[in-house]
């Protein structure tokens, strides 16, 4: 799959550890290779993928962690 560049993600609702890993497993449920780097202080994901930026911020939704293009 051709990556893209950084796709950035303010995801407020993330505070420990379970939710870094579960949104890293809702985003490889879409792309299994993207590479998934989390900030926890500031809140933060960046994602690179080659997958559509909505599909990516849908599966973080449906786990439950809202979020918006940083």
């Amino acid at each position: 799959m051709l990556m893209v560049g950084d796709m950035p993600f303010n995801v407020p609702d993330m505070t420990c550890s379970h939710c870094v890993g579960t949104v890293t497993k809702a985003v490889r449920s879409i792309d299994g290779q993207a590479v998934v780097t989390v900030d926890l202080p500031t809140k933060i994901v960046s994602i690179q993928t080659g997958v559509d930026a909505a599909r990516i911020s849908h599966a973080v939704e449906d786990a439950g962690y809202p979020n918006k293009s940083a």
